[in-house]
């Protein structure tokens, strides 16, 4: 390697590092990038796009399973399942080298290999055998190593039977029955996907509402429609064991009162959260603030040791991709010295891309009113749009949690086919302070689905017109 000195080195080259890295090249400074796999990290080959290939097969089956609703009839449909995985793969692949290119692109230097901060400003790669390579130096360095799944006491992940997230995109042959431990976004994603295809799912979750950092409304719109599908929900329950049982598992619940029983299926899914990658990159020697498995940072990702920062899912929730992205422009800007306000999560979306999609930004009702505002709240169901009717998609509508005093934008929660796609506008209204009243007063296209965005705001005040 020609370069051993760089202004700055991120380590880890997830949607958080690789952003970090760019930017920081932007702005004029010698960048590089350790990465010990593939460039993108989980949410490229792993997480957010070849699951999202996944969920558009499953959109596919839904529809292929209700054609003759909108005239089409035909005989022995057949799935090719290992095809399925194979196209999703091959999105990841094609994600990945786009990655590289910009690397390229922004003139940063992708080093291969397991980093480690061994000081200040100093930084040790390792190859697979933990045998060191090369010693860089630089000013400041960006550790974005992102985070795996958590494992709770009980649950014997074999990476066979009883799996993670990444064994669930990866499955050759489709399961008959599925057990899934978790019901946030990624349970209710995978949930999604099986149960299209025709897997039988059952879903575990300890708190009374599946995705239960969503509105009350949203949850339960999304548990009615699972429901309808014959997804089994069992809320308000705890999963004392799981483990293989023969070429099965065997999933032992508790419900509320202590009462126990035993699932079995083939496969169950552990999605129960997620932890930081903390271990084996020099934390300890430096002396990193560590709080509850997540390095802690400031406002600017700056850790308690000068010239250190940290981005993405090592720092804790929200675990979203866009975040970390938002975080490695605040380091590398900061860095630079370049002006920056630092982070703000007051108006974070968050999606989740089963069918009705789910997204939202800001308060939920519940938390507005504990925060003591007075409220209004606008509903608009998508039953009553022209534009869902049109395509088949009513399930789900657009609510809006308004400050009655001022008229604020505290929270947007929107369920339905397109909800993730729909609630950037909401997210920039927010941002732009504008009042439910300047969005209802902005004139919506028809037929689209986000004329319910401005009916629910009109619905706040009472001016509604198409329900």
């Amino acid at each position: 390697m020609a370069d051993t000195q760089f202004d700055v080195i991120v380590i880890g080259s997830g949607p958080g590092g690789y952003i970090a890295a760019i930017r920081a090249s932007q702005l004029g400074l010698k960048t590089a990038i350790v990465e010990r796999d593939r460039l993108g990290g989980v949410c490229l080959n792993w997480g957010c796009i070849p699951t999202k290939a996944l969920l558009k097969n499953a959109e596919y089956m839904h529809f292929l399973n209700h054609a003759s609703d909108f005239g089409f009839s035909f005989d022995n449909l057949s799935v090719d399942f290992q095809r399925v995985i194979q196209r999703s793969r091959e999105v990841a692949d094609a994600n990945s080298n786009g990655v590289s290119f910009l690397m390229k692109k922004n003139n940063v230097t992708v080093i291969n290999g397991w980093g480690v901060a061994k000081g200040k400003g100093q930084v040790e790669v390792r190859d697979t055998d933990g045998n060191p390579t090369a010693q860089l130096s630089c000013r400041a360095i960006i550790l974005a190593t992102g985070a795996r799944p958590r494992v709770f006491p009980g649950i014997e992940v074999d990476f066979k039977h009883v799996i993670t997230s990444t064994e669930a995109m990866l499955q050759e042959k489709l399961p008959n029955s599925m057990i899934i431990m978790g019901a946030g976004a990624i349970g209710v994603e995978f949930a999604y996907f099986y149960n299209a295809f025709g897997t039988k799912v059952t879903i575990v979750e300890m708190q009374p509402n599946i995705m239960p950092i969503e509105d009350e409304d949203a949850s339960k719109e999304v548990a009615r429609a699972f429901k309808k599908r014959k997804v089994e929900l069992l809320t308000e329950h705890r999963v004392i064991s799981a483990k293989t049982v023969g070429e099965g598992v065997e999933v032992v619940v508790e419900d509320k009162n202590g009462k126990q029983k035993t699932l079995n299926a083939d496969l169950a899914l552990n999605a129960v959260g997620v932890t930081g990658n903390i271990e084996g990159i020099g934390l300890e020697g430096l002396g990193v603030e560590v709080v509850r498995g997540h390095i802690k940072v400031d406002t600017f990702m700056q850790t308690n040791v000068e010239g250190i920062y940290a981005i993405g899912d090592v720092v804790g929730a929200p675990w979203l991709a866009h975040v970390a992205s938002a975080e490695g422009v605040v380091a590398a800007e900061h860095i630079a010295g370049h002006h920056t306000p630092g982070m703000d999560y007051s108006n974070i979306p968050g999606c989740t891309y089963c069918q009705p999609q789910v997204a939202s930004v800001g308060m939920t009702e519940k938390a507005a009113r504990a925060a003591g505002y007075e409220l209004k709240i606008g509903k608009f169901p998508f039953k009553a749009s022209g534009k869902a009717r049109a395509i088949g998609e009513t399930d789900g509508f657009v609510k809006l949690v308004i400050d009655a005093k001022y008229g604020e934008i505290l929270g947007a929660h929107i369920v339905g086919s397109e909800a993730t796609e729909m609630i950037a506008e909401l997210g920039l209204a927010r941002s732009l302070e504008a009042t439910g009243e300047s969005v209802f007063r902005t004139i919506h296209a028809h037929p689209t689905l986000s004329e319910a965005v401005m009916e629910a705001a009109a619905d706040a005040y009472g001016e509604a017109l198409n329900m």
